[in-house]
């Protein structure tokens, strides 16, 4: 894979998972976006939070400063203060375009680069292959929590329940292509 296409790829894969979480919370309720089941367990507003902190964090400065930054307090980022959906959104998107902001400004020249977090060095490579592991991680746990918490039929995100064989049939029934398995994915959660 060229390095242009690694940095397409990146990209297409973190909208991916940006809007699988934005279509996850959008079928709660806001009120719903607070709840935490028990003390050891984080709101879906705790894990945007965590998400935004941890952008911000990383993706600043991303090739010139470390992505620990000593500005952040992650600690906070685990404290219900959130009061209401649109500043949630806000915080959200807040990280999110961060996130986007710097892999926009980079070349097929800076993936070698070393970069640190946290004082340990990582190639650019291997800076976004960390935080593409770590976001949709947390995703995964907006979506198990909005489908806990919500009250009415769920709309899937993915492939829905007993309908596998018609996906493949779908997907078999067609040309070989080489894409992103994004591009479709995208144009179905639109």
């Amino acid at each position: 894979m060229t390095d242009n296409k690694y940095l397409e790829s990146v990209k297409k894969q973190f909208l991916y998972y940006k809007t699988i979480g934005e279509k996850a919370m959008e079928q709660v309720e806001p009120e719903q976006l607070f709840v935490s089941v028990n003390e050891d367990t984080n709101s879906i507003a705790v894990i945007v939070k965590h998400l935004s902190g941890n952008m911000l964090s990383r993706w600043t400065d991303f090739l010139t400063s470390d992505g620990e930054k000593e500005w952040r307090n992650r600690d906070s980022e685990f404290e219900e203060d959130v009061t209401s959906k649109e500043e949630l959104l806000r915080i959200w998107n807040q990280g999110w375009d961060c996130l986007f902001e710097a892999l926009n400004s980079l070349s097929s020249e800076d993936l070698e680069t070393i970069i640190y977090i946290r004082n340990e060095g990582h190639t650019v490579i291997e800076a976004i292959n960390r935080q593409l592991a770590h976001y949709p991680y947390h995703i995964g746990q907006i979506v198990f929590y909005a489908k806990m918490l919500k009250s009415t039929e769920w709309t899937s995100l993915s492939i829905p329940r007993n309908k596998s064989n018609t996906y493949n049939a779908d997907k078999f029934s067609k040309e070989k292509t080489i894409k992103n398995f994004t591009d479709d994915e995208l144009h179905k959660l639109k």
